[in-house]
């Protein structure tokens, strides 16, 4: 198996997948048109920030997985990986406590306004009665957006801080609020204006590109913090700006739009510009032991397709196929059993959406569950049933 490596990957971890049998082009500085370049005889990608394009993914015949060494996927075309049956993994979690420090670091920074400090003390200037006007974060009401591994892994961290501690997440109950310690808010537009600090965590997807509206920006307290370490489309940049330029708010951020693809270049932002604005490199996931994290999964990952051809992290696996009924069919373990039964389902134009075929002790007995598409007629499953010396046993139910 031929695997392509097109981001930073530990040096020890690329070996490991050497010794799985592969071959390994390890490319950390390629960007996406290199990739297109060089993936013709791929069968694995393994990206980080990288992005894999439509282009990259049509140009090849063998690529079956792509794996994001991180757990956003925003930079891969899942929609064109789906078109062509090629699976995208991710190492969801490995990272998250790397991106909770960023955004605690970034809190406290704000707070403490260590960059000026520091820039203050390089030049030569003594200011400590501008800089002893910190207000403090003890008792701080911190909202978090999102409370999924990373969000988590923040309340953790902020608890011991001693903040008043509120979030919003769909998957948020009352019980697992009560549970990590949160007051338990039922949306982002209520949780906003009662907070002195907001933390976003959430993943890109089209339901929440822009959820930071400008609505939701002008309802901040004044003098509050807003800290992204997830990602940009999130947020309304424009507003955001013109919330710091106003002097209401001020921000840490490690997300832009249209930042750079490549790992060093030419970057122009006003937001980052901006005198109350703490940005940082997009390096919230930057850390060696959240690299050695991912790394880890990744190869675990790799070496379980290898040997049982199953994707663990599957993210672009539809959710619920189209179909309808569920034919269960008993039968002996031999050859041509199950062409005969899908013969019979093609005859009466009848799709198989998803097949599992599982063999009893002693390998003489099999059951297949097949999902399809539309309920097979009368004659078709008398077909089945009368396959003598083949099926068993069949049975067909709905599951719509």
């Amino acid at each position: 198996m031929k695997v392509l490596i097109a981001d930073k990957f530990p040096e020890r971890y690329i070996e490991q997948i050497r010794g799985l049998g592969s071959q390994v082009s390890y490319e950390p500085r390629f960007e996406a048109a290199e990739i297109v370049e060089n993936i013709a005889d791929k069968d694995v990608v393994v990206v980080r920030s990288t992005k894999v394009t439509a282009e990259a993914i049509e140009a090849t015949q063998n690529l079956s997985l792509i794996i994001r060494a991180g757990a956003g996927t925003n930079n891969i075309d899942k929609q064109a990986a789906s078109c062509r049956g090629v699976y995208v993994a991710n190492c969801p979690g490995m990272n998250s406590i790397a991106v909770a420090e960023l955004a605690m670091g970034l809190i406290c920074a704000l707070d403490r306004r260590i960059v000026e400090n520091t820039i203050d003390l390089r030049n030569g200037i003594w200011n400590k009665a501008e800089y002893s006007q910190a207000d403090g974060l003890y008792g701080k009401v911190l909202g978090v957006v999102g409370v999924g591994k990373i969000g988590e892994e923040l309340i953790k961290r902020a608890r011991v801080f001693g903040f008043q501690l509120k979030a919003y997440s769909r998957s948020l109950t009352p019980d697992k609020a009560k549970a990590i310690g949160v007051a338990c808010v039922p949306s982002v537009a209520e949780l906003v204006p009662q907070c002195d600090i907001i933390s976003v965590h959430l993943a890109a997807a089209p339901e929440t590109e822009g959820i930071i509206s400008k609505e939701i920006i002008d309802s901040m307290k004044p003098g509050a913090y807003f800290i992204n370490t997830a990602r940009a489309e999130l947020v309304d940049e424009a507003a955001l700006l013109e919330a710091v330029q106003a002097g209401r708010i001020r921000v840490g951020t490690d997300l832009y739009r249209d930042e750079p693809e490549g790992k060093t270049a030419a970057f122009e932002s006003e937001l980052s510009k901006a005198a109350t604005v703490y940005g940082t490199h997009h390096i919230g996931a930057s850390t060696t032991q959240a690299q050695n994290a991912v790394a880890a999964e990744t190869v675990r990952i790799l070496k379980l397709f290898l040997k049982t051809g199953r994707v663990e992290n599957w993210v672009n696996r539809l959710v619920k196929t189209p179909a309808n009924w569920q034919l269960v069919v008993r039968h002996h373990d031999k050859p041509g059993v199950l062409a005969a039964v899908l013969s019979c389902l093609k005859e009466d134009n009848v799709n198989a959406e998803e097949i599992e075929n599982v063999i009893f002790e002693g390998a003489q007995a099999a059951c297949c569950t097949i999902q399809v598409d539309t309920k097979p007629s009368s004659e078709t499953l008398e077909k089945i049933s009368a396959l003598e010396g083949q099926v068993i046993h069949s049975e067909l139910m709905g599951i719509g």
